[in-house]
């Protein structure tokens, strides 16, 4: 892969991510194989599995031999098949998959569509390792609506910076909406596209447990906030807080994400 759309922040340490994003994970992997409709003695791919969200909600329902998992990030696949022994991890694009035609029941992707270098031909890759009559799925966050950390991390950036605008995931990121991912499936040649949404949540400590990971520099976001000196960064983090209308004590967010299904035709 390139860096289409800040690949490189997540090359971090997994453990980043899993206090950043990863929170939402494993509620969103849930309604994902939900809408694939993975059962019992299915075979599943995880494209993009990131630390092993998804791979272990697909390891709780069908087992670690049935399920392979792949990722561009060499920290993140390591995490994956560290998490998950028996999975068959392998570092790898969605658009150059390693393994042979029409080997899985279903090839999933989670929150990775936007960040792949050619959509198109990552989700045919995707069509072509499951089997006829088989599903091809994703989620994909509401960035421009109601994901709400990062709809109130970019609106308080771009309060601040207006430049921030243009690293706005709500303003840049492709297939983020339902016309736009039905769209990219049709074009990959899937039948029976449709679109559903869920709506998925996130406990923290306090405002300081959401803040910390940002630090780190994982996700778009995170890019961002390192990438200000230290006086404009603790501007964000208050404008942050103000907007979120949170302090010290533990509260929940919820986060919406639209997902994305098809049947790979005979």
């Amino acid at each position: 892969m390139g860096d289409p759309a800040g690949v490189a922040t997540f090359r971090t340490p997994a453990e980043a991510y899993d206090r950043h994003i990863g929170r939402y994970g494993r509620g969103l992997a849930r309604a994902l194989i939900d809408a694939a409709g993975v059962r019992p003695g299915h075979r599943a791919l995880d494209v993009g599995c990131g630390p092993g969200a998804l791979t272990s909600e697909l390891v709780a329902l069908l087992g670690a031999e049935r399920v392979a998992a792949v990722d561009p990030s060499v920290p993140f696949a390591d995490a994956c098949r560290r998490r998950r022994p028996g999975v068959h991890v392998e570092v790898a694009s969605a658009e150059a998959l390693p393994f042979e035609d029409a080997v899985f029941d279903h090839a999933l992707a989670q929150l990775v569509v936007n960040f792949m270098t050619d959509p198109v031909a990552g989700v045919r890759e995707m069509r072509r390792v499951t089997r006829p009559e088989g599903t091809v799925s994703a989620a994909v966050w509401d960035y421009a609506g109601e994901m709400t950390l990062l709809r109130r991390f970019w609106d308080a950036a771009v309060a601040l910076d207006r430049s921030a605008a243009d690293r706005d995931e709500g303003r840049c990121m492709p297939f983020c909406t339902p016309g736009e991912l039905g769209g990219l499936w049709s074009t990959a040649g899937l039948a029976d596209v449709g679109i559903s949404s869920v709506v998925v949540s996130a406990d923290y400590d306090g405002f300081d447990d959401l803040w910390q990971p940002l630090e780190l520099g994982v996700a778009p976001s995170g890019a961002y906030a390192t990438s200000l000196s230290s006086e404009r960064r603790a501007a964000l983090k208050e404008e942050l807080r103000h907007r979120l209308d949170v302090g010290n004590e533990p509260f929940q967010l919820t986060a919406r994400a639209w997902i994305a299904t098809g049947r790979v035709r005979r």
